[in-house]
């Protein structure tokens, strides 16, 4: 869970068919961010880059919404304002950094039904209540597609030697998740759906979507660092969809570092590379396979086949 690593947040607003899911880092994080897909929809990624001025966030944003539910980044930040969480530029004034990301999900349900600036102020109170352990159709993953399948939000941690690093991903590619000619998952090959009823199923009448995330860890990497676990979450992504990163999809995955250091060694990093691509695979597969069905979409577990 993403809460296994130390002074991390996570909550959720769940609509019914959209939602929001926010990471709280309330001591702030070392944050980068991998942007790979075709047609992203984000906020704040800019900053994130080693060479900019910037060096922590606050949180991160994920939700539905596609580029409306950019919205509730505000909401996240008033929240934080209020409880005295952000950057301090003068005085006592703070300013609270909020990266985001969304996914297209108007097809889903209500298409006029989005995720506002209250509904991110909502997530972050939940954040702060305890901790969330949910998956699946909840938060930013309710209205989350997966191939021809209900996506949703998914969550896996590893340990890595004295460090921990997880992942919170919004499942909902292009792709899919499941390989049609044997019916089970490419992430989880022990794990199988009926083959005959998922080959009847039928997609949504548009290719717009995409895979969101957030790794942390509190390895106590550099920016620099940050970015190529970012860069190497991508590759659990791959391992779990095809096609990944396409031309429609906007796949972004953030890292957040609450370590505090100048870095990790190389062999360090070496382990902490291959567990991101792990921990973002596997938070694949824990959010489609804790889906539910709804608004006229098949869920994994009414399709469970002989594993």
């Amino acid at each position: 869970m993403l809460t296994d690593v130390q002074g991390v947040l996570l909550g959720h607003r769940s609509l019914g068919d959209t939602g929001v899911s926010v990471v709280v880092v309330p001591d702030g994080a070392v944050a980068a961010v991998d942007v790979r897909g075709g047609g992203p929809g984000t906020r704040e990624t800019d900053l994130l880059e080693p060479h900019n001025t910037v060096q922590q966030v606050h949180a991160v944003c994920l939700s539905g919404g596609s580029a409306f539910g950019l919205a509730t980044a505000d909401g996240v930040m008033k929240a934080l304002e209020e409880r005295g969480i952000g950057f301090p530029v003068i005085r006592d004034i703070r300013v609270p950094i909020v990266p985001a990301a969304v996914i297209f999900d108007l097809l889903v349900g209500d298409a006029t039904h989005r995720p506002t600036a209250e509904d991110g102020y909502a997530a972050v109170q939940d954040a702060f209540a305890g901790p969330s352990t949910s998956s699946g159709s909840v938060g930013a993953g309710c209205g989350a597609t997966a191939g021809v399948l209900r996506g949703g939000f998914g969550q896996a941690s590893l340990k890595v030697g004295e460090y921990t690093i997880a992942a919170g991903v919004v499942a909902n590619p292009v792709g899919a998740v499941v390989d049609k000619d044997t019916g089970r998952f490419w992430g989880a090959p022990e794990l199988a759906v009926d083959k005959a009823r998922f080959a009847a199923l039928k997609g949504l009448e548009t290719k717009l979507n995409t895979t969101i995330g957030v790794i942390v860890t509190d390895a106590p990497v550099t920016k620099a660092q940050a970015k190529r676990l970012a860069m190497t979450g991508h590759d659990g992504l791959a391992r779990a969809v095809r096609p990944a990163h396409s031309p429609l999809d906007g796949d972004t995955l953030f890292t957040l570092s609450t370590g505090s250091g100048e870095g990790v060694s190389l062999e360090n990093m070496i382990a902490l590379s291959t567990a991101s691509a792990d921990v973002v695979c596997a938070a694949i597969i824990d959010a489609v396979v804790h889906a539910t069905s709804g608004y006229g979409l098949e869920c994994y577990q009414g399709l469970r086949g002989d594993q």
